[in-house]
């Protein structure tokens, strides 16, 4: 009987489909099926039982998802008590049989279920979907921790380096994918085929992705590349309609205008720094005359800092201006400096998000430009001001150790000056 079960089990994988219901005459519940899955019958027919509940997780409704969650983070919970007695056990006699046990005692059940989820064709990225549903439920069920930090355990290791795949996205890359982008761009959009057409054809012009063998096409985290000859300081002169491209062999920059994470439910896995550090070892591979890889960053906190900084007596005036549009360039580059070496957490780490992200890279805060995005959110994120972080490949891992280590911002002389620069009068204070 036990080899009938694993015949029609492996049956199952040959003949599995995408979109083909599977398991649809079981009546068990989704618990019921999470438990068989888990026992011995998960051992012989765990491909047809992984299969059924993730079909059947697609007909609940939001309360029915829910009360999955809750399935999870109670019923498949850790025994405490039996950890602490086997570790205790283990101290006392260290043997190998023991350290089995408290391996054992020490994952909850879920990260099981969760590895035996994901068996099927296509489970992979059902799962992270899965996870963008529980973290719609985590502000009003913060219970639900638990159970997204074993969400996040499984992933990391799913989605870790070894697994990961870099390819060129260029004009010629298959229309399923370009659509993924045009819709996964975060920075900044891409209105139409022609912009499109603009980042992607001309010669001067690199996007790379990141892809998971198991979602072939579904980018996890793309960049944008401009190759120039300056750094740049504005947006609309990388996506100029009528700029004249130049040929890559003449650039001595590449420029990350755009990195844009594409899937919610990884959210908590960083593929960013990979992604730089692979991207600059292929471009200087493919073209050795460059010399300076830098970024053309948003700063998308600063707008909210300045709204609690109306008040400050120094200050205050200069936040108010920047909000309302009508600060002069000189105070725009000021408040932007004084956020971005300023602002901190409670850790001691920068507010920005994206100041989090290159510097803890190893990259250095280079040059401040007021005005650089005039779009709608560039002036609601920052005032319009963008800021360049420059990766200096000899100096990286110091910058890296020294700012995870001490919160040690690398700045450069101009951004320095810009943030104890002395600002524009008050109005009431200018001369009639």
């Amino acid at each position: 009987m036990q080899r009938n079960w694993f015949l029609g089990d492996l049956l199952n994988q040959l003949f599995d489909r995408p979109g083909k219901k599977r398991g649809i005459d079981d009546k068990r519940s989704i618990s019921e099926l999470c438990e068989a899955l888990l026992s011995a019958e998960g051992e012989v027919s765990g491909f047809a039982l992984a299969s059924t509940i993730l079909d059947r997780y697609q007909t609940l409704d939001d309360p029915e998802k829910l009360v999955f969650f809750a399935y999870l983070n109670d019923q498949l919970e850790l025994d405490a008590d039996q950890l602490s007695e086997t570790a205790r056990r283990y101290a006392e006699c260290r043997s190998v049989d023991l350290y089995k046990r408290l391996s054992e005692a020490a994952e909850p059940k879920r990260q099981e279920l969760l590895r035996r989820l994901n068996q099927p064709s296509g489970a992979t990225q059902e799962l992270v979907a899965m996870r963008v549903d529980l973290l719609r439920y985590l502000k009003s069920n913060p219970e639900l921790k638990r159970t997204d930090v074993d969400f996040v355990h499984l992933l990391r290791s799913w989605f870790n380096r070894g697994f990961l795949v870099l390819k060129q996205i260029s004009w010629d890359t298959p229309a399923r994918v370009l659509d993924k982008i045009v819709a996964y761009e975060a920075v900044h959009q891409i209105h139409d085929l022609d912009d499109l057409r603009r980042r992607l054809f001309p010669p001067d012009r690199r996007c790379f992705a990141f892809f998971h063998p198991s979602m072939p096409d579904e980018p996890l985290i793309f960049v944008e590349v401009a190759l120039t000859t300056e750094i740049p300081n504005a947006i609309d002169v990388l996506l100029f309609e009528g700029r004249e491209p130049i040929e890559p062999e003449q650039a001595k920059i590449a420029a990350f205008y755009s990195i844009s994470n594409c899937q919610r439910g990884l959210t908590g896995i960083s593929f960013g720094n990979l992604l730089i550090k692979q991207v600059v070892t292929e471009l200087s591979r493919e073209l050795p005359g460059l010399d300076t890889f830098v970024t053309l960053s948003p700063i998308p906190g600063m707008n909210r800092w300045l709204a609690g900084e109306t008040g400050h007596p120094d200050h205050g005036h200069a936040a108010e201006a920047v909000l309302a549009g009508t600060a002069p360039p000189q105070d725009v580059r000021a408040m932007a400096a004084r956020y971005l070496l300023q602002a901190k957490r409670e850790d001691g780490m920068p507010l920005d998000p994206v100041a989090r992200f290159h510097l803890g890279n190893g990259a250095e805060l280079h040059e401040l430009h007021a005005g650089a995005d005039p779009s709608q959110n560039g002036r609601s994120q920052s005032g319009g001001a963008m800021v360049n972080y420059l990766y200096d490949l000899k100096k990286t891992e110091r910058h890296h150790e020294e700012f995870v280590t001490h919160a040690t911002i690398e700045t450069s002389r101009s951004v320095r000056a810009a943030s104890t620069a002395v600002l524009a009068a008050r109005p009431e204070e200018n001369p009639a």
